[in-house]
């Protein structure tokens, strides 16, 4: 926390002194945001804690910050940086095996251009993930909460990447060499690299489709299970007003070292998202995730992790750096895993609102 309040003393130092400058002079751009939320579990848990394979907005019945971050961006014609400290839940909970100050670090990479004609770019550093169409900033993503599937895959990854836009700005490609399934430092005992590509094809502006993948370990080399996920989705903007986005994550891992036999995991994922005015959103999310054999999300039930979720979320601009949402969640599971008082149940119920600006 000192480290963040250092930062922020020289947010609002440099704030000042880069608001005076002509725009057409900046290199370096500063920005914040904060995102404060009140979540009702109604399992009503002791603990203050949602279910454990919920990182983002996982506190029941309290006011707190899900995210907050400063961020420092720099560009210039062949060079590029991105520095960002953050506080919250979310860094609480999803950095949790992350060491010391590293909690804290958001995003933390520099970039060079290694053409003169055309936009390939080496970046090395902390970034987000290059899997998923959700991210952390909840502003930008469709529903207040994250899909399962996004909880329990990447939101980050430290390593390098190659990318590649093409100039009528149609694909994007990216080739990843990673520490590791969302590490910053490498699990010990484990000296295996892990892999990544990033497909994007936009063939024009109301349609977006992606293919992710991530191949490596997450455990140590002495008893390696090698892991293979591609993530899939498809973001279209019908009209104006309405707009569907399609995702299905599916991931494979071997049961025992050098053995030929797999774990399977996958989820799809479907959200509608219509917009009646330019302050007013509606969406609406179904998704299902099923880990019978608890690679990801241990319930330590006969079937495992097997559960469909849906919600219901109202968005509200008051302007375009304020938003104001509500969402209604249900999370149904095949077994008995949600903890209520004394027992367990089939079934979780949220209601949670948030407040977000960006500046």
């Amino acid at each position: 926390m000192k480290c963040f309040s250092l930062f922020f003393v020289f947010f609002l130092h440099f704030q000042f002194i880069v608001n005076a400058q002509n725009d057409s002079s900046r290199t370096l751009t500063l920005s914040a945001y904060v995102e404060t939320y009140y979540g009702y579990d109604f399992a009503n848990p002791d603990n203050h804690l949602r279910p454990n394979f919920i990182y983002s907005h996982n506190r029941h019945n309290e006011m707190n910050i899900n995210l907050g971050f400063v961020k420092a961006a720099y560009q210039k014609a062949n060079i590029r940086a991105n520095m960002a400290f953050m506080a919250g839940t979310y860094a609480n909970a999803n950095l949790a095996a992350e060491t010391g100050v590293l909690k804290n670090i958001l995003e933390a990479n520099i970039g060079i251009k290694l053409s003169k004609n055309k936009n390939l770019w080496l970046d090395a550093g902390i970034f987000g993930s290059h899997i998923g169409f959700e991210s952390a900033i909840s502003k930008d993503c469709w529903t207040l909460t994250r899909s399962i599937l996004a909880e329990n895959s990447p939101y980050y990854e430290s390593g390098a990447k190659i990318s590649y836009n093409s100039d009528n700005e149609k694909w994007f490609l990216s080739a990843l060499v990673l520490n590791g399934w969302q590490r910053i430092q490498r699990l010990e005992g484990n000296n295996t690299p892990a892999f990544g590509h990033q497909i994007t094809f936009k063939p024009n502006t109301n349609i977006t489709l992606n293919s992710s993948l991530f191949v490596g370990s997450d455990t140590p080399d002495a008893e390696r299970l090698m892991r293979y996920f591609h993530n899939f989705y498809g973001i279209f903007q019908l009209n104006n007003k309405f707009g569907l986005t399609l995702g299905f994550d599916v991931g494979v891992q071997q049961k025992t070292p050098k053995n030929k036999n797999y774990n399977v995991w996958y989820s799809p994922v479907l959200i509608a998202q219509y917009a009646p005015t330019n302050k007013l959103n509606f969406a609406a999310r179904s998704e299902f995730y099923s880990d019978k054999n608890q690679v990801i999300i241990s319930t330590k039930t006969k079937n495992g992790f097997q559960t469909l979720g849906n919600s219901f979320n109202i968005d509200y601009h008051f302007s375009n750096n304020l938003l104001w949402r509500i969402e209604c969640r249900n999370l149904s599971s095949k077994d008995a895993i949600f903890q209520k008082k004394e027992s367990l149940t089939h079934q979780n119920n949220l209601i949670i609102s948030s407040l977000a600006i960006t500046f």
